[in-house]
């Protein structure tokens, strides 16, 4: 999964249209302006570079790393003292 941001909304929804995306508000961090937020497309699989920035837009892969496996349970108490 890919995600394509753009400043326009219109840019955006052409290219959700186009490639099968969904289309949301994205925000930066530190970013109080609603109006400075871009729109971002969710795209399902690898997109076509040249129709994302054919609409001044630009792709980031998206941030679906698995998390990482727990460290194993104990499987009796821990005795902090001998005694």
């Amino acid at each position: 999964m890919e995600i394509a941001y753009f400043w326009e909304r219109e840019d955006a929804a052409a290219v959700a249209s186009q490639l099968g995306g969904e289309l949301r508000r994205g925000r930066f961090h530190g970013e109080d302006d609603d109006e400075d937020h871009p729109w971002l497309v969710l795209l399902p699989g690898p997109a076509d570079l040249a129709v994302v920035e054919a609409y001044d837009g630009w792709l980031e892969p998206a941030d679906e790393q698995p998390a990482p496996e727990p460290p194993p349970l104990p499987t009796a108490p821990k005795r902090l003292k001998k005694g």
